[in-house]
Formats: C-alpha cells, structure tokens, sequence
C-alpha cells in the first residue's frame, strides 16, 4: 500500500516527492508524484468538496481572465486597424 502524505514538520504544509521531469501526458501528469500525493491528502483528509470548490474557482478565474484578454485583442486590433486607415 502506497504510503501516507507527509505533513512538515510544523504541519503547516505538504511534503510532496517532487519528480524532475515534466509530465508530457494528461495521464502521466495524473500519475506524477506531486500529482498522486496531493490526491491522496485531499482523500485522506476527506477534502474532496473543498477541493471541488478551489477548483471551480480556479477555472472561472481562468476563464475570466481569457475572455478579458480575448476583449483587449479585439480592441487593440480594432484601434490599429483604424490606425492604418487614417494613414
């Protein structure tokens, strides 16, 4: 059985095993170690709907933040194409 997660000493943080390389997969990216420990500190700890809540928060921040890059494109292309029509 796989061990459980390693608080520090303090206990105020999660000691994760970090991996030196980058995922290249969304499946070995589920598999990392970091990965597999933070899962199994939210299971063992029974944080799964407070997990659930920082992650549907962290996805409408994100999207928010690619529809309002998305507005600045488009007004920015807007303004330099009628900058070079006045030319």
């Amino acid at each position: 059985m796989a061990e459980k997660v390693k608080l520090s000493k303090d206990g105020s943080s999660i000691d994760f095993v970090q991996s030196e390389s980058i995922p290249t997969s969304m499946k070995k990216f589920r598999q990392s170690p970091e990965i597999e420990g933070f899962y199994r500190f939210v299971y063992e700890n029974d944080l799964q709907k407070e997990a659930s809540e920082i992650m549907e928060q962290i996805v409408f921040q994100r999207k928010q933040a690619k529809s309002m890059a998305k507005k600045e494109a488009t007004v920015l292309a807007k303004a330099a194409g009628k900058v070079q029509k006045k030319k």
